[in-house]
């Protein structure tokens, strides 16, 4: 892995990440109690990115509008809460009501652009499910993101291998069907109660 001006060590991360989401979390106590996540409507700016798809596309958050999307953040060797959250996510979506299926979506942002390849983001993604869209970019793209979201990623020091693991946050936002974040799920937050959140947003926006 090639050193970078950008680079955040993992330790960082971890504190950074800790100190922040405590700060969101305290802030959203006077939401709306009907929600099984954290409301953060009006704590989040809208959804908004300029990066790159599975395909090698360059693509932009508007090209989703009209859907209610989950941005989260991880990466293909991540050995444990990528797959968990993605895996979670997938049961969640699935389970949604007949003409809200394909209202949902999933953004998976990989910030370990170094080793994930379009194709090999591709192949993970679509493992996971049909809607899922894997996307990507470079770092300093990557970096601005997860700032906007107050959240942020580091990289531990490579093995003799080569092989590194990546510090990145395990929340999940949710954004309405006009970009308006309006979610944060927690891990511990389980799938029936996702899917409920999914179900009353996608139809509070179409009544």
């Amino acid at each position: 892995m090639s050193t970078s001006p950008f680079r955040t060590p993992a330790r960082k991360v971890r504190l950074f990440t800790l100190i922040l989401t405590t700060l969101l979390l305290g802030g959203c106590s006077g939401g709306n109690e009907s929600w099984n996540g954290k409301d953060i409507s009006g704590l989040m700016p809208g959804l908004a990115f300029e990066l790159t798809d599975s395909q090698g596309r360059p693509v932009t958050a508007a090209q989703f509008d009209g859907k209610v999307r989950l941005l989260f953040f991880g990466f293909t060797s991540c050995p444990d809460v990528c797959p968990t959250t993605l895996q979670k996510l997938n049961q969640a979506t699935k389970g949604l009501p007949e003409g809200l299926e394909d209202d949902v979506l999933t953004l998976f942002v990989s910030v370990d652009p170094e080793r994930d390849s379009p194709e090999r983001l591709a192949s993970y993604v679509s493992f996971f499910g049909d809607g899922i869209v894997g996307l990507t970019g470079t770092e300093p793209q990557l970096r601005e993101l997860a700032k906007r979201y107050r959240t942020t990623f580091g990289y531990e020091e490579p093995d003799d291998s080569g092989n590194y693991a990546v510090s990145h946050s395990s929340a999940v936002y949710v954004f309405d069907r006009e970009g308006k974040a309006r979610l944060l799920i927690r891990p511990d937050l389980g799938v029936k109660a996702i899917r409920q959140d999914l179900i009353a947003l996608a139809r509070a926006e179409t009544e």
